[in-house]
């Protein structure tokens, strides 16, 4: 595959696909690619659908584009391997992908109607039951299909969109916010109890029910802690900026410095 590195044909996918069988080849292929496996490979996966995520928050595309062949190259790597197992291939995962989406689409490519995003989202979730139920080895229980493996703050989110789809949720985000300040007392309390088992048990109570007051307000929280991730990252440089300005550094301050040119911060990002 000796091809100039502008060479249009570069861009298929077919090119990359033989760029990966080189990589896994057991004679000449790279050390490193040839000793990973579906597990040591997973968290590189999950890693680049976050950098994916990251570019877009910062409307970065020209980064985008880069993050999105990174995590394409994921899926390619697991195809190779599952290939390699003779448990399925890349055009196996394509053509998987193509008649699900065709098959949750009905409105648009069979006599289906949906006029609205609500409407497709609940087409949609239905199309999904039914596949469910559809399948021979379908869970024991009614939670057992949403991933352990997520992010613990996302599968929270899936666990209790999965039991509002029984009825089992809170009415309201007022009531969930009271869930929240009856959790802080507990959690309060357990602090008093100097018991450290009991106090996380209760913070991951507070953690379930925040997540649950950002479903009830429409808000994904990953993002939402995301966005207070690099708030506070952006707010904590005007720190180091405005100490560097002082000929001091974070070593030297006091608290008492700090917060108040965090608050200069807070104040300069209130301006319009």
């Amino acid at each position: 595959m000796n091809q100039p590195e502008d060479d249009p044909s570069l861009e298929d996918i077919t090119d990359l696909l033989s760029i990966m069988r080189r990589l896994r080849d057991p004679k000449s292929g790279c050390p490193w690619d040839l000793q990973q496996n579906f597990g040591t490979i997973a968290p590189y996966t999950i890693e680049e659908a976050y950098e994916v995520a990251s570019s877009i928050e910062a409307r970065d595309y020209s980064s985008l584009k880069d993050e999105l062949g990174d995590l394409l190259f994921q899926v390619v790597f697991h195809a190779q391997m599952a290939e390699e197992q003779q448990l399925f291939a890349f055009h196996d995962v394509v053509q998987a992908v193509c008649a699900k989406m065709i098959r949750r689409h009905p409105h648009v490519f069979a006599r289906s109607s949906a006029d609205t995003p609500q409407t497709v989202s609940i087409a949609w979730d239905e199309i999904k039951r039914r596949e469910r139920a559809a399948k021979s080895n379908q869970p024991a229980g009614f939670l057992d299909d949403v991933p352990g493996a997520l992010p613990a703050l996302m599968r929270a989110v899936k666990l209790q969109n999965r039991a509002a789809e029984v009825g089992f949720d809170w009415p309201s985000a007022i009531t969930v916010a009271e869930k929240i300040a009856e959790e802080t007392r507990e959690l309060a309390e357990a602090r008093e109890s100097g018991k450290p088992a009991k106090v996380a048990e209760e913070f991951g109570d507070l953690l379930f029910a925040m997540a649950n007051l950002a479903r009830h307000l429409k808000l994904d929280p990953e993002d939402a802690l995301r966005a207070a991730n690099a708030k506070f990252v952006r707010r904590f440089r005007v720190i180091e900026e405005g100490l560097k300005a002082r000929g001091r550094s974070l070593e030297e301050a006091s608290l008492e410095e700090m917060e108040a040119l965090w608050q200069d911060a807070k104040r300069r990002e209130g301006k319009p």
